[in-house]
C-alpha cells in the first residue's frame, strides 16, 4: 500500500537540492510540505493533512544516513583560469579518424600555454582548442565528417587540492554553481587535479565568478 512516507521519500529522493537542504537542516519542513502536498495529494486521489506530510518529511530527516557538507577549497591550492577564444570541434567517429588525430598534437604550441583535448565518444570526438588553428585542423580533416564546430567558447580551469581528488561531491558542488547561474558547461574535462569547463564566452564572467566563490579566501 502506498502510503504518505512512501510518497515523500520518493519525491525527496528525485531532487538532489531538496535532499541537500534538508540533509543540512537549512529546509523548513513545512514549506516542503506546502511544496510537495500536490503531488502527494495527486498519486494518493485524495486530500492528505498538512501536519502528516510535515511528519513524514521529518521521519525522512531522520533516516538519512548521510549529512551534505560544503567542501572547502583552499586559496593555497585553488585557483580558477580562464582562456578565451576556445572552439569544440564535433566530428563523427571512424577507424581511420585516429593518425590524422595524431597530427593536430604536433602544430599545437603547449608551450605558449594553448590547450589540446581530444575527447572520444561512442559516435563521435570532440577536439577542444584554440580557434587560431581551426583552418589547419579543418584542413587535416577535410576528407571527414564534421558535424559542427561551436566557436566563441571560453575555458574554465579549476584546480583542486590532492587531498579532494577522491572526495565524494567535489563535482556536483561545482556544477552546481553553474547551474544557479544558469550557464550551460558544454563540455567538462578532468585531468588529474584540474577540472576544465568549456562555456559560451557570454557566460565567461559568471563561470568565472561562480568559481571564485568556492575558494576561501585567507583571513
Amino acid at each position: 500500500m502506498v502510503t504518505i512516507s512512501h510518497i515523500v521519500t520518493k519525491l525527496i529522493s528525485e531532487n538532489i537540492y531538496l535532499q541537500e537542504a534538508i540533509g543540512k537542516g537549512i529546509a523548513s519542513y513545512g514549506s516542503v510540505a506546502k511544496k510537495l502536498k500536490p503531488d502527494i495529494e495527486g498519486e494518493l486521489r485524495k486530500e492528505v493533512a498538512h501536519y502528516a506530510i510535515v511528519a513524514a518529511i521529518r521521519r525522512y530527516s531522520e533516516k538519512m544516513n548521510y549529512r551534505f557538507q560544503d567542501i572547502k577549497f583552499d586559496a593555497n591550492t585553488s585557483e580558477v583560469n580562464l582562456k578565451t577564444n576556445i572552439m569544440d570541434i564535433n566530428i563523427l567517429r571512424n577507424h581511420n579518424l585516429f593518425d590524422k588525430l595524431k597530427r593536430i598534437y604536433d602544430i599545437i604550441k603547449f608551450e605558449k600555454g594553448d590547450i589540446l583535448h581530444i575527447i572520444y565518444g561512442k559516435n563521435s570526438i570532440s577536439i577542444v582548442t584554440n580557434e587560431r588553428y581551426k583552418e589547419n585542423i579543418c584542413q587535416y580533416l577535410r576528407e571527414e565528417q564534421i558535424m559542427n564546430i561551436e566557436e566563441n567558447l571560453v575555458s574554465l580551469s579549476f584546480t583542486i587540492d590532492k587531498s579532494l581528488v577522491d572526495r565524494a561531491g567535489v563535482l556536483f558542488q561545482i556544477v552546481r554553481n553553474f547551474a544557479w547561474e544558469n550557464i550551460n558547461i558544454i563540455e567538462v574535462i578532468s585531468i588529474d587535479l584540474e577540472i576544465t569547463f568549456i562555456v559560451d564566452v557570454r557566460d565567461a564572467v559568471r563561470g568565472y565568478k561562480a568559481l571564485e566563490r568556492l575558494i576561501l579566501k585567507p583571513t
